[in-house]
């Protein structure tokens, strides 16, 4: 029986000798996907759960309730508001700005107000479990204090009202946020009207010559060049030749606008032509130019389209340090910028520069600063997909 059905196969026109093998690869090939889909989850799981698991300690810093003395001398060396005892393990940096909390309370002039002090960056790290250096003698007056209540951790509001700063504890992103925001609107007030209108002179009005693929040609390969390149390409024409100021928003922005106009080009292209020719065609028979076809017809239902790929463009250049570096923003800015032209930072050039301190507290404070950019990159490209799944028309 078994050498007539080898028999039959043998002489059977459809039978194919190698489908056996050819299954066999499908499948390993399929357990090779299965694997690195596999694979490539547990490292973005592994990522987020070691991020979360050192920046969620960060939202939280250690306050040490005390007297301090509001008079002529503490007011100009802080070391005296505070008792002896407590000098090493409250924060310099809070009792600094002692003459600003006076300012803010002037009832407190010439008395002793018992409030919750800032402690150190070491104090916090040794309550968090973590690595410290604090002395034997320290030790023992914190876990007194802790144990008397006097010691708790409160929620760090400091990380998002301060700016950066060398003492941990003190340090935060505002200061970097406002110059994020501040470079996002100049790259996109720049980016996003010429990209729109490069994709619509080149889709809709363009002819097919030499210049216009040129043009394409050179717009991919800008889409394939190394960010760090539009960083030397700001530095030598926006402050080399042009005299802008150095590691500003305004420098910043246009640098980020001539690595996003490519993307900008390339999705507002795609969704422009993926408007149907009978809306043109239809526009034409109205009697209708090709101007006022393309603004009244053609760009509106497009629009869904091209609004979400510049936001994913801005979401990407929102996340980039290279070129920034290279123009100069990764100073020491402790102040949030107020105009365009003032020297500033961003929040990945700010966790650059926190992920090489030593203090482990600036550890958990880089992790924590990756939590809140991921949760602005992740809600750009779900506001992306909202706007793309609201507004688009389908055919």
């Amino acid at each position: 029986m078994i050498k007539r059905k080898n028999k039959n196969k043998q002489h059977n026109p459809f039978y194919d000798p190698t489908l056996k093998k050819r299954h066999t690869s499908a499948a390993r090939f399929k357990k090779f996907t299965l694997t690195s889909l596999i694979f490539s989850i547990a490292f973005l799981a592994f990522f987020l759960f070691d991020i979360v698991g050192k920046g969620v300690p960060a939202f939280k810093v250690a306050y040490i309730k005390t007297d301090v003395i509001f008079n002529e001398k503490s007011i100009n060396d802080s070391r005296f508001a505070v008792k002896k005892e407590y000098r090493d393990i409250v924060s310099r940096a809070w009792l600094r700005d002692l003459p600003l909390l006076l300012k803010n309370h002037p009832q407190y002039e010439n008395t002793t107000q018992n409030l919750w002090v800032l402690a150190d960056d070491q104090v916090d790290q040794y309550l968090k479990g973590h690595n410290h250096k604090l002395k034997d003698k320290e030790i023992m007056l914190v876990d007194e204090l802790y144990a008397q209540g006097l010691i708790e951790k409160k929620f760090n509001a400091i990380f998002f009202t301060n700016g950066d700063s060398k003492i941990p504890e003190y340090a935060g992103l505002y200061s970097a946020v406002i110059g994020s925001v501040l470079t996002l609107i100049i790259t996109m007030l720049v980016a996003f009207p010429i990209g729109v209108m490069t994709a619509i002179y080149l889709e809709e009005f363009a002819g097919d010559n030499k210049f216009t693929r040129f043009i394409e040609i050179n717009i991919n390969n800008l889409a394939a060049i190394p960010s760090i390149l539009f960083g030397l390409l700001g530095l030598a024409i926006f402050i080399n030749l042009f005299g802008l100021p150095r590691s500003s928003p305004l420098v910043g922005g246009l640098t980020l606008a001539l690595m996003t106009l490519p993307i900008i080009i390339v999705s507002s292209r795609a969704a422009l032509r993926a408007v149907p020719d009978s809306i043109r065609q239809a526009g034409y028979g109205l009697g209708l130019n090709k101007i006022q076809v393309t603004r009244d017809h053609v760009l509106p239902l497009a629009f869904p389209g091209v609004l979400t790929g510049s936001i994913i463009g801005l979401a990407q250049a929102m996340g980039e340090t290279a070129p920034l570096i290279i123009i100069g923003m990764i100073a020491f800015i402790p102040d949030a910028p107020s105009m365009v032209t003032q020297a500033a930072t961003v929040m990945p050039a700010q966790l650059f520069t926190w992920a090489g301190m030593p203090e482990g507290m600036y550890i958990e404070k880089t992790a924590a600063g990756i939590m809140v950019l991921l949760t602005i990159l992740i809600s750009l490209n779900a506001i992306a997909i909202y706007l793309r799944k609201k507004l688009e028309v389908k055919w």
